[in-house]
């Protein structure tokens, strides 16, 4: 697998993110990702640290450039809690949990992510303004209402199916309601 490659298609992806929905330091952006589907196995079987450093390098320096915050969902055997930086928790006003990700117990992305933050915490729950999703990790649970789909233009990383969501505030009221001034 080629870890630079990688790196630029996930790049790719938060470009064409960025593109539908402009994100900043206001907002809060999901990422699952099963290293093992990247690599082709089965989610869960084959988690790779090494795969795990080329899409998180390949998102912190769009991070860095934009500004918004970051959560990595963990697998099912941590309930899907997810790795925050602490600022990232108490802006978002998030309940931490007591779990270190490991490689069986969180999933090798979650896992990176933690040991690379510079005070990471895990939390039970969010609702992200956005979310990648690479290998179907089903990261709609940590999505706001209401949630609008994005159609990237790198269908896969590596092996791993690539699906993609921005939010909108709901629209409420009924045949009189208004949605925009006039």
């Amino acid at each position: 697998m080629n870890v630079d490659a990688i790196k630029a298609d996930v790049q790719a992806l938060l470009q064409d993110l960025l593109q539908a929905f402009p994100i900043n330091d206001q907002h809060l952006l999901v990422f699952g990702v099963s290293t093992s589907e990247v690599l082709g196995s089965h989610i869960g079987s084959n988690g790779s640290q090494e795969v795990a450093r080329a899409i998180y390098e390949g998102i912190i320096e769009i991070k860095d450039i934009y500004g918004f915050h970051l959560a990595f969902q963990g697998c099912e055997h941590i309930n899907r809690a997810l790795v925050v930086e602490k600022e990232t928790a108490e802006k978002f006003l998030s309940d931490i949990v007591t779990v270190i990700p490991h490689r069986n117990a969180g999933g090798a992305m979650a896992t990176y992510a933690f040991y690379q933050m510079k005070e990471p915490v895990v939390v039970e729950f969010i609702k992200a303004d956005a979310g990648i999703d690479i290998g179907d990790t089903f990261i709609g649970m940590h999505v706001k209402h209401v949630a609008v789909p994005v159609r990237p233009s790198i269908k896969k990383i590596g092996e791993a199916h690539v699906t993609m969501v921005k939010t909108r505030p709901k629209l409420i009221g009924g045949e009189r309601a208004q949605y925009a001034l006039e």
